[in-house]
């Protein structure tokens, strides 16, 4: 997922979404330990996802106060 989608998303997606990339990351993470995942580079695109996510919601929050 890209900066610029990221910041198109409300709060409340962004929450969503971040809940379906952890849930994807788990999977992820046990299809590795369990040598079915084919795509490991996968699990980084996750993780950078999660942190802009993250960081958009951090972001939202400041500019509110």
């Amino acid at each position: 997922m890209k900066a610029k989608d990221v910041r198109a998303l409300s709060t409340q997606e962004l929450v969503k979404k971040e809940q379906e990339f952890k849930e994807e990351l788990f999977n992820l993470r046990f299809q590795l330990a369990t040598g079915q995942l084919e795509n490991t580079a996968r699990i980084k695109e996750v993780r950078k996802s999660i942190a802009r996510i993250k960081t958009e919601l951090r972001q939202q929050e400041l500019n509110q106060q």
